[in-house]
C-alpha cells in the first residue's frame, strides 16, 4: 500500500484531500504544518507527499520542500506542491525548490487523483 502525507493547515482542504484519497488504496497520513511534516515524513516515509506553499509556523512548503529534496534518504519522495498562486513564477519557485509536480488551488479531485497516479507510476 502506498503511504500518502497530506501537509496542509486548513483543515477542510485537508478533509477534502484524505476523502478524495480514502476512495483509492492510500495509507494517508496528515500534519498541520511544514516543520511536522518533515519530521514525520522521516517517520512514515511516505511514497508521496501533498504540500502547501503558504502555511504559518517555523518554515513554509517551499523550504520543507527544499530541504526534503536535499536528504538522501528523502529526495525519492514524490512531492506535489497545493498553492492559490499559480502564477509562472511561483511555479519556478516550487520546481527551485524539487517539487515534482505543481497543483493550483482550487483543483477538482479527479485532477488530484490523475497526477497522484501519473507520479505513483513512475516511482
Amino acid at each position: 500500500m502506498k503511504k500518502v502525507l497530506i501537509v496542509e493547515d486548513q483543515p477542510d482542504i485537508r478533509k477534502l484531500i484524505r476523502m478524495t484519497l480514502e476512495f483509492e488504496d492510500f495509507e494517508i497520513h496528515e500534519a498541520e504544518e511544514a516543520a511536522t511534516g518533515l519530521r514525520l515524513a522521516r517517520t512514515v516515509e511516505p511514497d508521496l507527499i501533498l504540500m502547501d506553499v503558504m502555511m504559518p509556523g517555523e518554515i513554509d512548503g517551499l523550504q520543507a520542500c527544499a530541504q526534503l529534496k536535499a536528504d538522501p534518504a528523502l529526495r525519492h519522495i514524490k512531492v506535489v506542491l497545493l498553492t492559490a498562486r499559480g502564477q509562472a513564477r511561483d511555479i519556478e519557485s516550487g520546481r527551485q525548490a524539487g517539487a515534482d509536480e505543481y497543483l493550483a488551488k482550487p483543483f477538482s479531485p479527479l485532477q488530484m487523483i490523475d497526477m497522484i497516479d501519473r507520479l505513483m507510476a513512475t516511482s
